[in-house]
C-alpha cells in the first residue's frame, strides 16, 4: 500500500512537472500551400532570428504541408522554399513565453523563368542623408565621369575645399580623409595632388560622416570616406575612359578599370593617367603702421604648373574556406610637377612707391605614395561572429627642389642692389606601419558587441637645405637649413555595444588612444626637441527612436581629437619672399572636439539636424605674426583658442516628375571664436550659411543631365572675414554603342566665381587676401564598358591604416603655392 501511494505521488508530481514545462514551452507552427491551395509536402522551412537573419532551425513540411518549431521567446521570420517555386519570407513573428504561435497559412508562388534580359533603370539619389552621415552615390552621377575625386569633393554638399588642401564638413575645421577606411596621410598641396590623381569613375560612394562611432579613429572634425568600386558577380569586365579638358590651358588623360571574379578568386584594379597644366593667383595687401608711417606691402603671386599624375590600384581576394577570405592590395600615386612662380612685392610708404622686389623661381616637386595591404575577414559561425584583421605599410617619398631669383628695383624701376639667388631643397620621406584587428560577437535579444585594437607607428624624416649662391655656388644657411625627425606611436582599443531597449536602438562605445611622440631636429629658430606621452578617452553614444512609420528621431554625442598635420609641427622656415615666411610649430598640441546632434527624419526622406560642436586648443587656420619694425610677416599655426558652432541642417530630396528630381541641402549656423589671452582679446560670433542643390534630369534618346550650384554666405573664421563664395555647373551625357558607351560634356564653375576673398583686421594685422585657382573647365569624356558589364559594385573592406596619412608630409609650400 505504501509503495502504491508512493507511485501515485510520483506519477502526480511527474505529471504536474510535465504540465508546467508544457506551459512554458514556446513555439511557432503553420501550414504551407502551393498553387490551387494544395499542401506543399516536403517544402523546406527555415526559422531565422528577426534581428540579424541568423539561422535558428530548419524542418521539412509533412504530407499535409504542416511544420512546427519549439524555440525560445523572441522575434523570428520564416523562409520557405520548394523546387519550382519562388522563396517566401514572412514575419516577423513575436513568440512569447509559453505560447505556441500560429503563423498562419503560407502560399508559395510558382517560379516563372525570365527568358529575356530586363533593364532596371531606377537609380538611387545622388545625395542620401542620414542622421550620422551623408552618402554621395557617385557612380550614379555624371559628375564621376572625367572628374577627379578632389573636384567631386569641391562640388559636394557641406564640403568646403580650400586651395591649400583643407577639406571640412562643419565650419572650416579639417576632416579626416580615408580611402576604403584607410586614412590618407597627406596634407596641404600633397593632399590636393593625391586626390586630383584619383579618377572619379573608380569611386562607388563618398561618405561624409559627421558623427562616427567608437570603431572609427577619433577624428574630431568628421570623416570623408571614399569607397572604391569592386565587382561582386562572377565574370570579367573592363571600363576604358578618355578625357580632354580646357580652361586657361589644356589637359587630358585616360584610364582603365578591370574586375574579374572566378569562384574563389576576385582580381581587380585600375590605372589612371592625366597630364595637366593649370595656374594659381594669390594676391595680398598688407598695411603696416610704424612710427607714424603707413606702408603697403602688396604681393601679386602667380604660378603655373604642369605635369603628370598617375594612380593605380591592384588587388586580389581569395576565399581560403567557406566564409573566410584573405586579400592583398597594392595601391599608390605618382605625381611629378614643374612650377613656374612669379612673385612681385611692391612696397609703398605714405602712399609713395618705394621699391619693387621681383621673385621668380623654378620648382620641381614630386610625390610617390605607395601602400601595401594584407587583410583577412572571417565569419566564424552562423550566429554572426566576425573576425577581421588588416596590416598596412605606407611609403611616402617627396622630392622638392626650388631655385629662386630675387631682383630689386627702386621706384624708377632701376636696379638698386645685385640679384639674390637662393636654393630651397626639401626632401621628405615618411614610413607608416599599422595593424588592426576587429571582432564582432552577437549578444542575446539581437544585440551585438564590437571590439578591436590598433597599433600604428610613424616615422617622418624631413630635411631643408636653404641658402644663397656665393661665387656661383649655393651655400647652406645655418639659420634656415635644418633636419627634423618625427616619430609617433598610437595604441588604440575600443568597445562598441549595439542593441535595443523597447523602441530605442542604442549604439554606445568607448575608444581609448594612447599616444607617444618624439621630435628631434637642429632648427636654429626654435626648440625642436619635443617629447610627449598622453592618454585620451573618447566616449560615443547614438540613440535612435522610431515614433511611427513617418517620424524617426536620433540623438548622438561623441568626443574627438584632431592631431596636427606633420607639416605644421615641422620647425622649418619656408621662403615666399624677403618679407614673408611660413614656419612650423613643434609645440603645437592636438585640438579636442565635443559634438552633439539631434536629428528628425520624416517619411524616411527629409532630414533636419540640430548640432553643436565645441573645440578647444583650436588651431585650424594659419595665423600671421607681423614685426612692425622689420615689416616681416611669419605664418605660424598655433593653439589659438576655443571654437564653438551651433547650427541646423536640412536635407530635402524632391521628385518633381518621373524625369526630374533634385536634392536641396541647407546649413545655417552661429559660430564663435574666443582667443586665449596670449593671442589677444578676440571674442567674436558670426553667422554661417551654405546652400547646395543638385538637379537631375532623365531625358529622351538616352540623354541625361545634371545642374548643380553652391552658395556660402559671408562669414568670420579664425581671424579672417570671408566674403561670399558661389558657383554653378552642368553635366550632360548620352549613352551610345548599345548603352555600353557614354559620351559626356561638363562645365564646372560656369561663371568663374569660385574663389576665396578675405580680410584680416586684428591686433597689428591689416590685410586683404584674394585666392583663386583654376575652377572653370570645359570637359569632354568618353567611356566604354565591355566584358560582363552587368557586374555590380560593392564597397571595399575597411582597412587598418586609419589615423596617419592625412598628416604625413614634409615641409609644405608657402601661402599661395
Amino acid at each position: 500500500m505504501r509503495l502504491l501511494k508512493g507511485g501515485l505521488l510520483t506519477a502526480f508530481l511527474l505529471g504536474a512537472y510535465i504540465s508546467v514545462c508544457a506551459q512554458n514551452v514556446s513555439g511557432i507552427h503553420g501550414k504551407v500551400y502551393s498553387e490551387q491551395h494544395l499542401a506543399a509536402a516536403a517544402a523546406n522551412v527555415i526559422l531565422l532570428a528577426a534581428a540579424d537573419s541568423a539561422i535558428i532551425k530548419s524542418t521539412a513540411c509533412d504530407n499535409d504541408g504542416r511544420f512546427s518549431f519549439t524555440t525560445k521567446p523572441g522575434k523570428y521570420v520564416l523562409l520557405v522554399s520548394k523546387i519550382g517555386y519562388d522563396q517566401s519570407l514572412t514575419g516577423p513573428y513575436e513568440v512569447k513565453a509559453g505560447d505556441d504561435l500560429l503563423a498562419g497559412d503560407i502560399t508559395l508562388t510558382p517560379h516563372i523563368p525570365v527568358l529575356k534580359e530586363v533593364s532596371i533603370n531606377a537609380q538611387r539619389s545622388y545625395v542620401e542623408a542620414r542622421s550620422d552621415k551623408v552618402t554621395l552615390n557617385v557612380q550614379n552621377s555624371i559628375i564621376a565621369e572625367g572628374n577627379s575625386v578632389f573636384e567631386i569633393l569641391r562640388q559636394a554638399p557641406g564640403v568646403h575645399a580650400d586651395t591649400k588642401g583643407g577639406l571640412s564638413l562643419i565650419g572650416r575645421s579639417n576632416a579626416m580623409v580615408t580611402i576604403d577606411g584607410k586614412q590618407v596621410h597627406l596634407s596641404g598641396q600633397d593632399l590636393v595632388d593625391y586626390l586630383q590623381s584619383l579618377a572619379g569613375n573608380t569611386v562607388k560612394q563618398i561618405e561624409l560622416i559627421t558623427s562616427p562611432s567608437a570603431k572609427y579613429d577619433a577624428a574630431g572634425a568628421g570623416i570623408i570616406n571614399i569607397i572604391s568600386k569592386k565587382g561582386a558577380n562572377t565574370g570579367t569586365n573592363f571600363t576604358l575612359t578618355g578625357t580632354g579638358a580646357y580652361g586657361k590651358f589644356g589637359r587630358g588623360g585616360g584610364g582603365l578599370i578591370f574586375n574579374s571574379r572566378q569562384k574563389k578568386v576576385n582580381v581587380f584594379g585600375n590605372y589612371n593617367y592625366e597630364y595637366r597644366k593649370t595656374d594659381h593667383l594669390f594676391l595680398t595687401n598688407r598695411i603696416v603702421a610704424f612710427q607714424n608711417v603707413t606702408s603697403d606691402y602688396n604681393v601679386n603671386y602667380y604660378t603655373t604648373y604642369q605635369g603628370a599624375k598617375q594612380s593605380y590600384n591592384m588587388g586580389a581576394d581569395y576565399a581560403i574556406a567557406d566564409k573566410h577570405t584573405i586579400g592583398i592590395l597594392l595601391s599608390g600615386t605618382i605625381d611629378d610637377y614643374n612650377y613656374r612662380k612669379n612673385n612681385v612685392l611692391s612696397i609703398t610708404n605714405a602712399g609713395v612707391l618705394d621699391s619693387i622686389i621681383s621673385t621668380k623661381s623654378k620648382l620641381n616637386r614630386g610625390l610617390t605614395n605607395t601602400s601595401y595591404d594584407i587583410n583577412y575577414t572571417g565569419k566564424l559561425d552562423t550566429m554572426g561572429k566576425v573576425l577581421s584583421a588588416d596590416f598596412v605599410f605606407n611609403d611616402i617619398d617627396r622630392h622638392s627642389s626650388e631655385y629662386i631669383d630675387n631682383y630689386f628695383y627702386n621706384a624708377a624701376h632701376i636696379v638698386y642692389r645685385p640679384s639674390l639667388k637662393l636654393q630651397n631643397v626639401s626632401p621628405a620621406d615618411t614610413h607608416i606601419w599599422s595593424a588592426k584587428v576587429d571582432y564582432v560577437t552577437p549578444l542575446p535579444a539581437g544585440a551585438k558587441l564590437e571590439t578591436g585594437f590598433k597599433y600604428s607607428w610613424v616615422q617622418a624624416n624631413n630635411q631643408l637645405i636653404f641658402g644663397p649662391m656665393v661665387n656661383g655656388v649655393y651655400q647652406s644657411s645655418p639659420i634656415f637649413s635644418s633636419k627634423f625627425l618625427y616619430k609617433e606611436n598610437i595604441n588604440t582599443g575600443y568597445v562598441n555595444y549595439i542593441g535595443k531597449i523597447n523602441k530605442i536602438n542604442i549604439t554606445a562605445g568607448l575608444r581609448i588612444e594612447q599616444t607617444n611622440t618624439m621630435g628631434s631636429g637642429n632648427a636654429a629658430m626654435m626648440n625642436s626637441e619635443v617629447k610627449r606621452n598622453y592618454l585620451d578617452w573618447f566616449p560615443q553614444l547614438h540613440l535612435n527612436y522610431k515614433l511611427n512609420d513617418k517620424h524617426t528621431f536620433d540623438l548622438s554625442f561623441n568626443r574627438g581629437i584632431d592631431r596636427p598635420q606633420y607639416e605644421n609641427i615641422n620647425p622649418f622656415l619656408n621662403f615666399t619672399d624677403l618679407y614673408d615666411y611660413k614656419q612650423g610649430n613643434p609645440n603645437l598640441l592636438p585640438q579636442y572636439s565635443n559634438r552633439i546632434q539631434l536629428s528628425h527624419t520624416f517619411n524616411k526622406r527629409y532630414l533636419t539636424t540640430l548640432y553643436s560642436v565645441i573645440t578647444s586648443n583650436f588651431y585650424d587656420f594659419p595665423s600671421y605674426m607681423q614685426n612692425d619694425s622689420s615689416k616681416v610677416s611669419r605664418t605660424v599655426t598655433q593653439n589659438f583658442g576655443k571654437y564653438s558652432i551651433y547650427g541646423i541642417r536640412f536635407n530635402v530630396p524632391v521628385y518633381f516628375t518621373d524625369w526630374w528630381e533634385a536634392d536641396f541641402n541647407l546649413d545655417a549656423s552661429y559660430e564663435r571664436i574666443k582667443a586665449y589671452p596670449q593671442y589677444g582679446n578676440l571674442n567674436k560670433g558670426t553667422q554661417a550659411v551654405s546652400f547646395f542643390s543638385m538637379q537631375r534630369f532623365t531625358l529622351p534618346d538616352n540623354f541625361a543631365a545634371e545642374a548643380f550650384g553652391n552658395y556660402e554666405a559671408p562669414t568670420f573664421y579664425g581671424i579672417y572675414q570671408f566674403k561670399a563664395d558661389y558657383y554653378v555647373g552642368v553635366n550632360v551625357s548620352k549613352q551610345i554603342l548599345n548603352k555600353n558607351g557614354t559620351i559626356a560634356f561638363s562645365v564646372s564653375d560656369i561663371f568663374n566665381t569660385h574663389r576665396d576673398r578675405s580680410t584680416i583686421n586684428y591686433q597689428n594685422l591689416n590685410m586683404t587676401v584674394y585666392d583663386k585657382v583654376e575652377t572653370r573647365l570645359f570637359k569632354l569624356i568618353f567611356t566604354y564598358r565591355f566584358g560582363n558589364v552587368s557586374l555590380k559594385s560593392i564597397a571595399k573592406h575597411s582597412a587598418g591604416n586609419e589615423e596617419e596619412q592625412k598628416r604625413a608630409t614634409g615641409p609644405g609650400e608657402v601661402a599661395g603655392n
